[in-house]
């Protein structure tokens, strides 16, 4: 296991976060894996151990770190079919399917949208990080729905910055269990891990981050409600948290969901992007895109 240490010798780097400092210096470790190693005592600042990323270094200090290197992910290009929407010499936009996940990681390396792209697009196998080129943002597996991906450095580092700056909008169609009797609504609540169980995100967590949903009705059944979705900020798992913290969770969610309850969909939820708008990186105009439900949400409307 590799063991580093560390002496803080620019001044620039006086009062910098530990987090930020080490993943900054170690291009291996993300921000968040270094946050998980402080986090786990194996991070020391002249020889004492820190458990907070937020920890302030000064010049002259001392670090320490061990760490286990992630196992390579090497991408292989697959002949994926791909529904795609649009694209030049820029960007792409792409309408992907549920029960596809967006890049490899640890426990899967194929059969990605990540293989699929660069299969598809080659050129985008040096744009970003090596495990997620091109990739700008991400629906879950069971999500489906348009996704913009960068295909070259300069769009990669554009369409980054407006979502950080929320200039890109997005739109789902969700139903949801449970009859609403207004027509729309904002959901404000700050989401974070759950204190609990750190795989699930939670309004009832011990660091909470702002997020902003809002929805309109769009047809009420007997036992469900047909929503039009628009997260304003971008939490991991926002729209899924926060309708399930309202009474109101996504048919077929089995992580934030109604597990007892019986539905036609039997692998995916009740989620779809329908609709992606942002600023074109070349011509800076904005481009706006929409896709019809799939068939198979669409079935289900039908049924109920």
């Amino acid at each position: 296991m590799p063991h580093k240490k560390f002496r803080v010798k620019d001044e620039s780097d006086e009062n910098q976060r530990l987090d930020i400092y080490l993943s900054g210096l170690i291009r291996e470790l993300s921000r968040s894996k270094v946050q998980n190693m402080i986090q786990q005592e194996k991070v020391l600042v002249n020889s004492k151990i820190i458990q907070k990323p937020s920890f302030r270094i000064s010049c002259g200090d001392q670090i320490e770190i061990k760490y286990k290197l992630p196992a390579p992910v090497k991408i292989v290009p697959e002949d994926i079919p791909l529904d795609i929407v649009y694209q030049d010499g820029w960007v792409a936009v792409i309408n992907k399917a549920s029960g596809m996940v967006v890049h490899p990681g640890a426990k899967i390396q194929k059969h990605t949208l990540v293989n699929a792209l660069v299969y598809h697009f080659p050129e985008v196998k040096k744009v970003g990080p090596k495990t997620r080129p091109g990739i700008v943002h991400r629906l879950d597996k069971e999500t489906s729905g348009l996704l913009v991906i960068a295909k070259n450095l300069e769009a990669f580092d554009n369409l980054k910055a407006q979502f950080k700056k929320r200039w890109v909008q997005k739109k789902y169609m969700a139903l949801v269990w449970g009859r609403y009797s207004r027509k729309q609504g904002v959901v404000s609540w700050p989401i974070g891990r759950h204190v609990k169980d750190g795989a699930r995100m939670s309004i009832k967590t011990k660091k909470p981050k702002k997020a902003e949903t809002h929805f309109k009705v769009l047809k009420v059944f007997n036992e469900h409600s047909l929503l039009d979705v628009k997260p304003i900020t971008g939490r991991t798992h926002q729209v899924r948290v926060h309708m399930s913290a309202s009474g109101h969770p996504i048919v077929g969610d089995r992580r934030y969901g109604k597990r007892k309850k019986r539905t036609a969909l039997k692998s995916r939820l009740f989620l779809h992007a329908y609709y992606l708008s942002f600023i074109h990186p070349k011509t800076q105009k904005r481009q706006e895109f929409t896709v019809p439900l799939p068939d198979d949400l669409q079935n289900v409307l039908e049924k109920i």
